[in-house]
């Protein structure tokens, strides 16, 4: 691989980090909602909502993982 597309790579790779990062935050935004929230609500629509949006992200997060980890042993090879 030349070196123009190892460093349009990288540069994809920081990016990618940076969305990972602040989906992470929002995450974790939302999980806190789901464990501070009142007993009397936790049976709300609302709250199922937000609990399945926080598997949701859990689940994106893991994926945007995998991806860096990949596109990182790309350019881990090309070294």
């Amino acid at each position: 691989m030349n070196k123009k597309r190892l460093k349009a790579l990288e540069s994809l790779v920081s990016r990618l980090e940076d969305l990972r990062d602040e989906l992470e935050a929002i995450k974790d935004e939302e999980s806190e909602y789901v464990d501070n929230c009142p007993e009397n609500l936790q049976s709300s629509e609302r709250y199922e909502m937000a609990t399945e949006n926080v598997d949701n992200m859990e689940c994106a997060y893991d994926e945007l993982d995998s991806v860096i980890t990949e596109l990182q042993d790309i350019i881990d090879e090309n070294c």
